[in-house]
């Protein structure tokens, strides 16, 4: 008898080939001892013929065991640890509700998704399989010996061979690869693989097998598994096959790289129908231009390749489906409606204010983008004016500004170290004296870098980085007062978690976008007062109308708090807002870094930012957040009609009724023209006594006096005109007692 085979829950064990090799060696050691006694004289005699037929039969043995080990077939695992090591090529992201989301190849080895258990799938296309590839598989044991005749009677008769393989043989060799390696098609190769059928018959079920061939079968170039046939061949679930798409995949089996005529014929022999001109359309459909998995929504492509990274990882997310969806459909009729000459790429971030988790993350649609790949969303880019909220904030915390405070938008120039800075105004206008409400809602850049001098370069470059900006890795002096007008990278996520912490009064935290991950304590960055009131300075559409006008896409019917911003050479467009329940924010530019062609900030991301509020909000409006205590509202008015009166909110005890220029008694006494660093360059063909230059000073000056180069030049009120020749020039302003109240370098040349 052969080894004997014993199948338990662990899987279907055998005699080792060591153990075999042992008894081999046994039975010789037996049969030369007696074949030595049989030879001794007082044997000889009467053993003459009994012998023969004893060694005959002895080498018979030998000759079996040595064939039994030859054949052994390789040890082979359970259905239970064969389900528990299946690792399929896909990774899954699914949102809060637990609805798939998108999928992401890991394994490029093979294409194969999740085990899939034999109830989930059809079993008209199971039946439709199983009987084209064994159709005595339910009566057999692991070796069908009707099929091994006829194989034997075809060979006999000169005719091809049909092939005599049991589902149970071909399972086996799936399990262990060797029993089919290439040129494994001989005797002995043949006995291993029956041999190994059967004892996986003795330790598996037939609906085990069956569950275990359809799942590890080959079908289509890299697609293994029927989950991975039915989708990517047919865009169906494996539940939702039919009899024709079983016979069909039957069909591909013997030659997964045929063509559709040939699958096509042998899917008719394989139904032994009469009229099978359905087949040639299905096959030719089937086996067309490569699929992609029809039922993955393809929703989330640059966050699944950020959170996917191991085979058969199933992630739950924040996300919300509806909410995802109503994102991508914003961005992507917007960018259709501008056309990738004008702009092809954009990104979209919708977080919760209650909880900070992400509701949507869109990375980018496609379409026109020359860069699909690249998420949007976690990308950096340079910020333009959405840094201007947190540094208001920031002025009206210390006590530097209120909303009603007057800042002068009119050129001005900055000596820095390197070189002269002359901020300008988007629509390179200026207005003249506004108030801090007015120049924030209406994106004013002068007031911003006037207001950036009060609060210091370095303390707004630290607020910044503890309001989660973690691209500010330089000092405040590298950015220089240009941080004002946002020349610092930002990422969308990190300018939603950033306005998020003014909408929850100046706290916190970053945000979440793995479902059950555990929430970070928040971190308060500015006062609830001054959040609230640089939030209403945003929501006001009065004050944002000089600029955008009254109806503009930042307009909702409901309150709402949002700003805009464009980085310089017109590379990115910014929209980042809030409700009371939803923080908002979305990117529009080119991913390549070229600039866009005719977007302006209410024409590029703002349109989509109103599209994604105005749906989030469709079963109610947003409202206007609670006053916290510490603020306290005035009627105020405005001196020289700068602006209307209006009813103005304050920080308790900084409020005013009217707001005036300072008397010039209350103003420090400067120079203000010429601007230190200047360089003047005089032109040959003028006349030279026509090119004098005005020395301009501000504040009480009355008994001051100016000096150039230790030169009098007379009293400062007097704005003398001064002729000053090639060379560096100091010019002083010297107080009645004789000191320097304030000097300065300017360069002719």
């Amino acid at each position: 008898m052969g080894p004997r085979v014993r199948g338990d829950d662990d899987g279907v064990s055998v005699v080792s080939p060591r153990s075999l090799k042992a008894l081999a060696r046994l039975a010789r050691i037996k049969f030369r001892r007696l074949w030595a006694r049989l030879e001794a004289p007082t044997h000889r005699a009467w053993w003459t013929g009994p012998r023969i037929a004893i060694a005959a039969i002895l080498s018979l043995a030998a000759i079996h065991v040595a064939i039994d080990w030859a054949t052994l077939p390789p040890p082979l695992p359970s259905h239970r640890a064969t389900v528990a090591g299946w690792k399929p090529s896909e990774a899954w992201l699914y949102d809060r509700e637990g609805r798939l989301l998108d999928s992401s190849r890991v394994d490029f080895q093979a294409r194969r998704l999740g085990w899939t258990p034999l109830d989930k799938i059809a079993p008209a296309a199971v039946e439709a399989i199983s009987q084209a590839e064994d159709r005595r598989f339910r009566d057999h044991d692991g070796i069908d010996w009707w099929a091994i005749a006829g194989s034997i009677r075809d060979r006999i008769e000169g005719k091809r061979a049909r092939g005599a393989s049991t589902l149970s043989m071909q399972v086996a060799a799936y399990l262990s690869p060797d029993l089919a390696a290439p040129g494994s098609r001989g005797l002995v190769d043949k006995l291993r693989q029956m041999r190994a059928g059967a004892a996986l018959e003795r330790g598996w079920s037939k609906d085990h097998i069956l569950e275990a061939y359809l799942n590890l079968a080959g079908f289509r170039g890299e697609a293994q598994g029927i989950g991975a046939a039915a989708l990517g061949l047919f865009g169906k679930t494996p539940d939702a096959l039919t009899r024709d798409d079983g016979l069909l995949l039957a069909a591909l089996l013997p030659d997964p790289a045929a063509g559709p005529p040939t699958v096509a014929r042998r899917a008719c022999a394989l139904s032994r129908d009469s009229d099978c001109a359905r087949f040639q359309g299905a096959a030719a459909s089937m086996l067309g231009p490569a699929r992609s998995l029809a039922l993955d929504p393809g929703l989330a492509m640059h966050l699944a390749n950020r959170m996917l990274t191991e085979p058969g990882l199933r992630v739950e997310t924040t996300l919300d489906l509806r909410i995802q969806q109503i994102a991508i459909r914003a961005l992507r009729r917007q960018l259709v409606g501008l056309g990738g000459t004008r702009a092809r790429d954009g990104a979209v971030i919708v977080a919760d204010n209650e909880t900070g988790e992400i509701r949507a993350w869109v990375g980018g649609i496609g379409g026109a983008s020359t860069a699909p790949s690249v998420d949007g969303a976690s990308s950096y880019r340079q910020a333009g004016s959405t840094l201007k909220p947190f540094l208001y904030a920031q002025a009206i915390e210390k006590g530097y500004l209120t909303p009603a405070s007057i800042l002068d938008d009119s050129p001005v120039q900055l000596d820095t170290a390197s070189g002269l800075y002359v901020p300008q105004n988007y629509d390179r206008a200026f207005k003249g004296p506004v108030s801090a409400r007015s120049a924030l809602a209406g994106s004013l850049n002068v007031p911003a870098v006037r207001t950036l001098i009060l609060t210091g370069v370095e303390a707004f470059r630290d607020r910044l980085w503890d309001t989660g900006y973690r691209g500010l890795t330089e000092s405040g002096d590298y950015y220089g007062y240009s941080l004002a007008l946002g020349s610092a990278e930002v990422t969308l996520v990190e300018q939603v978690a950033a306005y998020r912490s003014l909408a929850r009064g100046g706290r916190w935290v970053p945000l979440r976008v793995r479902k059950g991950e555990e929430a970070v304590a928040p971190r308060g960055t500015t006062t609830p007062q001054a959040a609230w009131l640089v939030a209403d300075m945003l929501a006001d559409p009065n004050a944002r109308a000089s600029t955008f006008g009254m109806d503009s896409a930042l307009r909702l019917p409901f309150w709402a708090a949002v700003k805009t911003g464009t980085s310089k050479a017109m590379r990115d467009n910014w929209c980042i807002g809030f409700s009371d329940r939803y923080t908002v924010g979305v990117w529009v530019g080119n991913l390549e870094g070229d600039p866009m062609r005719a977007v302006s900030g209410t024409s590029g991301a703002a349109p989509v930012w109103r599209d994604v509020m105005m749906a989030l909000h469709a079963d109610r409006a947003g409202r206007a957040p609670p006053r916290p205590e510490g603020i306290e509202a005035r009627t105020i008015r405005f001196a020289g009609n700068i602006e209307q009166p209006r009813r103005e909110y304050f920080l308790k005890g900084t409020a005013m009724a009217e707001v005036a220029a300072a008397p010039a008694v209350a103003r420090r006494p400067r120079i203000v023209s010429p601007v230190a660093g200047s360089v003047y360059a005089l032109d040959p063909d003028i006349p030279i006594d026509r090119q004098r230059m005005a020395i301009t000073v501000s504040g009480e000056v009355v008994g001051h006096r100016l000096q150039l180069d230790g030169r009098d030049l007379g009293a400062a009120d007097a704005r003398p005109m001064v002729l000053a020749g090639p060379g560096r020039h100091r010019l002083r302003l010297i107080a009645p007692g004789g000191r320097v109240v304030d000097q300065l370098l300017f360069t002719v040349r």
